[in-house]
């Protein structure tokens, strides 16, 4: 079964040391959202409904009457997000009600865009829920710096500032104006005690002028 982790492990499984990692165009089940990730009531609870009902509609379509061109049996991804706050370069782990997210879960090539709707129809009429908001997404990260990072999402800026130093000896600059924070998320945080975590961080980043 093909496992886009093991498959393609400079994106996914990156060592604790940084690294410059180049990003190519990837598609993307996606959900927009704002506030704090942690509220139970929040926008981007409803977001991860939305997210792997679609994932697991596709990856199951087989046990339906409907035929992917191209199927092959896989691994769904991990869970993604990109981050950002209005004003910020950085991110603020203070202000969490301020996120604005895109988070979003990685889809398979031979899902097209109308594969994705027929899937995401799919899943409301299953869940009996909407998942209008999820859209699909191309996206081209380009160049980068990363890192895996392990524990609390609050101790980000640790691994963070070993990143920034190492983009810098190299010659690069945060690209974080135009682009934004990136995480993967390798353990699920729902059931994971936050120092066991491990999260791929990856930054923006560009030539220094």
């Amino acid at each position: 079964m093909f496992d886009y982790k093991k498959e393609y492990k400079e994106f996914y499984l990156p060592p604790l040391k940084p690294q410059i990692v180049a990003v190519p165009s990837m598609n993307y089940i996606a959900v927009d959202g704002k506030g704090d990730p942690n509220d139970p009531s929040g926008e981007y609870q409803r977001a991860l409904e939305a997210l792997y009902a679609i994932s697991y509609t596709i990856k199951m379509s087989p046990r339906s009457s409907h035929s992917m061109k191209g199927y092959f049996e896989y691994v769904v991804p991990p869970l993604e997000g990109f981050w950002k706050q209005e004003g910020l370069d950085g991110m603020d782990y203070s202000r969490k009600s301020s996120f604005l997210w895109t988070s979003v879960i990685r889809l398979p090539d031979f899902v097209t865009r109308d594969e994705f709707c027929w899937a995401r129809d799919e899943a409301e009429r299953k869940k009996k829920a909407s998942f209008q908001a999820a859209y699909f997404m191309q996206y081209e990260e380009g160049l980068c710096v990363q890192a895996m990072h392990l524990g609390s999402f609050d101790d980000e800026p640790a691994t963070i500032a070993l990143m920034d130093s190492y983009a810098a000896s190299q010659g690069y600059e945060s690209d974080m104006q135009a682009r934004r924070h990136h995480e993967i998320y390798l353990s699920d945080f729902r059931r994971c005690r936050p120092e066991a975590l491990k999260t791929v961080i990856r930054h923006p980043i560009r030539r220094s002028l």
